[in-house]
């Protein structure tokens, strides 16, 4: 078995302050030798221009960079210029989604679904890129039924994807059920966990009822129970999220996905404990 590949994402930083932050977390979380860092794209593509700038800045500091491309509010023009510019620059992988439609915005654009980027990316540089995709263990909130979702999945994949990273969740079970029925459907690109370590319950319950991840019971009351202990949430969030690591990487998994919220110490403090 291959060693596990390990990867953080941030979202575009705001402000210049933000930038600056960012920089130092990259070079704390650059000393774990991570594969990539992927920077996202925001709703609607609103970030477009600051996710390039990141992705830019990032690469000049000699590491590996990863952009995260969306079909809501993208155009056909607006992504191969996106693709051109991320090829001059040397980019080599980039991560491909439908995205969220924001409040207000009445259509998705000229891609309608992942699969459909996907094939564009592919049409338009060949194999230039490795392409990611996401993937949804505990399924996609706005999917009709599960074999819906998995059937969505596996269109995105012979669309040529290459690997997929999925939504964070804290069952493991739910993410070797669906590396299983994956794998019944003759799927067979790698499916790395998506990993988001435990700092603020009230903003991982709000991140949670938006994008359709369980937070289970017994984790949802443990953490309402310790109030505004934010030092407690955080001591017991990283002994749930260290155990959710070692099982799904003794289950096979071939690497971890950190998502950061741009913040160093959280996902290394997990690290430390997993001895990356």
């Amino acid at each position: 078995m291959s060693k596990p590949l390990f990867s953080f994402e941030f979202y575009p930083p705001q402000t210049p302050e933000g930038a600056e932050k960012l920089v130092a977390v990259r070079k704390q979380l650059a000393e774990l030798q991570p594969e990539f860092f992927s920077v996202t794209f925001g709703a609607g593509g609103s970030t477009q221009e600051r996710t390039m700038d990141t992705i830019r800045q990032i690469k000049a500091e000699g590491y590996n960079a990863t952009p995260h491309l969306s079909c809501v509010g993208s155009t056909r023009d607006n992504i191969r210029n996106m693709l051109l510019a991320y090829k001059e620059m040397g980019i080599k992988r980039i991560v491909a989604l439908r995205g969220d439609l924001p409040s207000g915005m009445a259509s998705i654009g000229e891609f309608q679904y992942a699969n459909e980027l996907v094939s564009f990316i592919r049409a338009q540089t060949g194999m230039q890129f490795h392409i990611e995709v996401a993937a949804y263990p505990e399924f996609h909130p706005q999917a009709n039924s599960a074999r819906d979702d998995l059937l969505n999945f596996k269109r995105k994949v012979s669309a040529g994807a290459d690997s997929a990273i999925t939504q964070y969740f804290y069952n493991a079970d739910s993410y070797f059920y669906f590396v299983d029925k994956c794998r019944k459907l003759g799927i067979t690109i790698p499916i790395v966990p998506g990993i988001m370590p435990i700092v603020k319950f009230a903003q991982l319950a709000r991140f949670s009822d938006t994008c359709g991840a369980e937070i289970p019971r017994w984790i949802r009351r443990t953490l309402e129970g310790f109030g505004d202990d934010s030092e407690s949430i955080q001591e017991f969030g990283q002994d749930v999220v260290t155990a959710l690591c070692e099982r799904l990487l003794a289950g096979g998994a071939p690497g971890l996905h950190f998502y950061t919220l741009n913040q160093a110490a959280p996902s290394l403090a997990i690290c430390r404990r997993l001895g990356i």
